[in-house]
Order: structure tokens, then C-alpha cells, then sequence
């Protein structure tokens, strides 16, 4: 399929997909004229990479995840579990530190009220 149409069943732009293929996230081969060739498989891929996107994932650790996620349970090693729980752990960092900041707006908020 070509770009506009992967664009289009995976609900991004073209731009996007320009962008994930040249971070190695996803792959095309090339029509003898030169167009961009995308497997079908590629839609599923370009959704899972908006949702890694999405959970506040770069695109070097979903580079990273993708493949974890692509193998055959049996043929995971594990890198997956600590690439996630990695995140998990830094997601709950940010939210303490985001915590921490309303923690510091409400009181403001209260001082300035009174």
C-alpha cells in the first residue's frame, strides 16, 4: 500500500509515517518508480506506535519495544518486561514530580485566597 493509504487506515499523516520510517520503526520497499511500498502488517504497527507515543514512550524505546513485541512468546527474552518496567518506573517518577508541583499551585492558591 502506498503511504496515503497507510496514512489513512492508520489514522496519521503522511508526515508521521515519513518520520517513524526514518527512525527505523517502520519499513517500506520501493515501486520501480520510486513510490513507497508499505506491507499491510504496517498498520497494526503504526497503531501500536501511536499508543507507545501516546503513553509518553521516545521513539529510541519504542524502537527498542517493537521487536520485544513482534516475537513469538516463546522466543522473548525478557528484555521486554525490564524495557517496561523501566518506563513504568519512570512514569511514576513524573507523576510524583507533577504531584509534587500541584502540591506546591495549591498551596500558592490557598495563600493567595486568604
Amino acid at each position: 500500500m502506498r503511504i496515503g493509504e497507510l496514512a489513512s487506515a492508520a489514522g496519521v499523516s503522511t508526515r508521521s509515517l515519513r518520520y517513524y520510517e526514518a527512525q527505523g520503526l517502520i519499513r517500506s520497499s520501493r515501486t520501480p518508480g520510486g513510490w513507497r511500498d508499505f506491507d499491510g502488517a504496517m498498520v497494526e504497527r503504526v497503531v501500536m506506535i501511536q499508543h507507545l507515543l501516546a503513553a509518553g514512550l521516545s521513539s529510541t524505546t519504542i524502537g527498542e519495544l517493537l521487536p520485544c513485541l513482534e516475537a513469538p512468546p516463546e522466543e522473548r527474552t525478557g528484555v521486554l518486561e525490564v524495557l517496561l518496567a523501566q518506563e513504568v518506573q519512570r512514569l511514576e517518577s513524573k507523576r510524583r514530580e507533577i504531584d509534587r508541583e500541584l502540591d506546591v499551585l495549591q498551596a500558592l492558591r490557598q495563600d493567595v485566597s486568604v
